[in-house]
This record gives C-alpha cells, sequence and structure tokens, in this order.
C-alpha cells in the first residue's frame, strides 16, 4: 500500500485518485483560514511556484477539527486562498484527520509517519498547553496534532517525512529539493 492507493474529493466534489500524482513529489497539507499558521499558505505557494515545474504538486486539505479554524463552505475556503494568499495548489474538500470520521489516507500518512514533537517555535508552548489539557497522553500519539501538519511523498509513493506545523518552510522546502 502506498499514497497512490488512494482517493479524494477535490474542492467541487470530483473524485480523484491519488495516481494521477504518480512519479511526482507530493507535499499534503492540513489547512485551515483562520489559524495562526494559515500565513504559511504564501510561502507554501511560493515553494509551488518554484518546485512545480520540477514535479512537486502540493495538495491543500481544508479540516475544522483544530479550534474551529477552518469554518466555510470548501467554495469559500477556495475563494479565500486564491484571493488572500493566490494559491493555485490544488484544493480539496474539507476532511477529517483524526477520529472516526477521519480520511483513509490519513490514516495511512500517521501510520507511516508518527509524531515525533514540534520544532522550536513561539506557537508550541501554546500548543502543548491545548494538547495537554485535552489529552494527558498526547506526544505518544501519531495523530495531526494541528493544522499546518505536512507529509511529503517521494516520487515511488512512499512517505518520506512529517512537518509539524512548527517546521519551518526553509526545512520543508529542503527536504522536497532532496526528493525532486
Amino acid at each position: 500500500m502506498n499514497f497512490y492507493d488512494f482517493n479524494a474529493k477535490k474542492q467541487d466534489g470530483t473524485d480523484v485518485n491519488l495516481g494521477q500524482y504518480k512519479g511526482k513529489v507530493v507535499l499534503v497539507v492540513n489547512t485551515a483560514t483562520e489559524c495562526g499558521f494559515t500565513p504559511q499558505y504564501k510561502e507554501l505557494e511560493e515553494i509551488y511556484q518554484k518546485l512545480n515545474a520540477k514535479g512537486l504538486e502540493i495538495l491543500d486539505f481544508p479540516c475544522n477539527q483544530f479550534g474551529a479554524q477552518a469554518p466555510g463552505t470548501n467554495d469559500e475556503i477556495q475563494s479565500f486562498c486564491t484571493l488572500k494568499y493566490h494559491t493555485t495548489f490544488p484544493r480539496f474538500s474539507k476532511i477529517e484527520v483524526n477520529g472516526e470520521g477521519q480520511m483513509p489516507l490519513y490514516e495511512y500518512l500517521k501510520s507511516e509517519k508518527g509524531f515525533k514533537g514540534f520544532d522550536v517555535h513561539p506557537i508550541a508552548p501554546i500548543l502543548k498547553k491545548i494538547l495537554s489539557k485535552a489529552d494527558p497522553d498526547w506526544e505518544s500519539k501519531s495523530d495531526i496534532k494541528w493544522n499546518f501538519t505536512k507529509f511529503l511523498i517521494s516520487r515511488d509513493g512512499k512517505v518520506v517525512a512529517r512537518f509539524e506545523p512548527t517546521a519551518s518552510l526553509k526545512k520543508v522546502e529542503k527536504a522536497i529539493e532532496e526528493q525532486l
């Protein structure tokens, strides 16, 4: 089993087999439009513009599970991202990344690369406090912890890295370039 074995619904509701990305390096991101990490859309779009022609795809999966920070409809999220951040990478329908309603793709991604801790970041202590209140055992679980967690998929469909939202996008870009 690998990344290409899954399907997803695009922002407009059409079904997509992720096998269409065979041979590409893919960055999968769960996003939100009202989060402290939302400005990452700007840097993600810059990376996409720089590396798409070399074989990078960024797949955006909006998720409202963390602080209800993606409250809009699929169309509202699409409008926000294209108007405010001028994003051009593919956006999918809103999903769940944890729990009973989680998208099967995310169950797979988490099983391949679990949580290894937050990078040094001003928001990291806040996240730790929020997560500790909700679940004292949060650090030992592979669940997605917050918006803008990223998974890097190699050209052959293998999950090669997981980046928490606190990871520098320069670090993410370097890992992408190593796969290209």
